[in-house]
């Protein structure tokens, strides 16, 4: 029989997933974890642990230009901190990519993460962020890098009496700035064929001087893609730099036929999306100071 708990503390939480007798899921938002509830085989566990209780577990927070996003933050609420849009529009526009308008209610961050699709929508942006999170476990809490947590698809790092308590972003260079696209299928409500996340930061000429570049949906885990950063590094955003970037991209991919595209297809668009959230995080980085 499936058991349920909702702790109001961290070290609760923390006691119930190492005490469970079988299979313990964490909910966060839910989107994901009751969809799968409700498809045979899809998982059973034996007990939920409802973390949305938790004092601090939702919220936005800002100091000195550092962000704390909690882990039961939904999406809905991401999207209406001005703050964060400002500082990082690519991780909140790719926070209110997930679902619809009624699943941005309760759509997290940590869900989206921890659910660990390769198409996750959030995961390139925040990793081109350099997005860290807080782990709360037995042995207390501990801070590791976004890109960490996924090993595979539906697989994580995470211990089982470990979950996701918050999210860090870090203070913005000047002359920084992020974007995230996705291509799907249809005009909105589908899974990505590819993602792409970029951060970069500029010199006052324009020249970048740090890059993150990062895939979803053309491998197992998404890809934090150095020799496309590389490409844009130490160069202005021109023909030569974006035809570099392009070819980088495509030869870290790793994708797989489905419905929605051929390792072909995928491969080609991956290149795109790169290209054109470069250009968009940089006509972002040049109009700041």
């Amino acid at each position: 029989m499936l058991a349920y708990t909702a702790p109001m503390t961290v070290e609760e939480a923390v006691r119930a997933l190492a005490g469970a007798s079988g299979v313990a899921k964490v909910l966060s938002g839910g989107t994901d974890l009751l969809v799968q509830l409700r498809s045979a085989g899809r998982v059973k566990p034996d007990l939920i642990v409802d973390i949305k209780k938790i004092p601090d577990m939702s919220g936005i927070r800002e100091r000195d230009g550092v962000f704390v996003i909690g882990a039961a933050t939904p999406g809905a609420v991401i999207g209406e901190c001005e703050a964060l849009r400002q500082a990082w529009p690519g991780v909140v526009e790719a926070a209110n990519l997930i679902g619809s308008t009624q699943i941005q209610g309760r759509a997290t961050l940590a869900g989206n993460l921890c659910n660990a699709s390769p198409a996750a929508d959030s995961v390139p942006a925040l990793i081109a962020a350099r997005a860290t999170c807080v782990v709360a476990g037995a042995n207390g809490r501990r801070e590791a890098p976004v890109e960490s947590i996924v090993t595979g698809p539906g697989r994580t790092s995470l211990g089982r009496d470990e979950f996701i308590f918050a999210f860090h972003l870090p203070k913005r260079p000047p002359r920084s700035a992020d974007a995230y696209l996705r291509f799907i299928p249809r005009t909105e409500m589908d899974i990505a064929v590819v993602g792409a996340g970029v951060s970069v930061t500029l010199d006052p000429g324009g020249v970048c001087t740090d890059a993150r570049v990062v895939l979803g949906a053309v491998a197992p885990t998404a890809l934090l893609v150095a020799d496309a950063a590389a490409a844009l590094i130490g160069r202005a955003l021109d023909p030569t730099a974006l035809d570099a970037l392009d070819q980088a991209a495509r030869r870290a991919c790793k994708p797989i036929d489905d419905k929605r595209g051929t390792i072909e297809y995928r491969i080609k668009v991956a290149g795109v999306m790169a290209r054109r959230a470069a250009t968009i995080a940089y006509e972002r980085a040049g109009k700041r100071r």
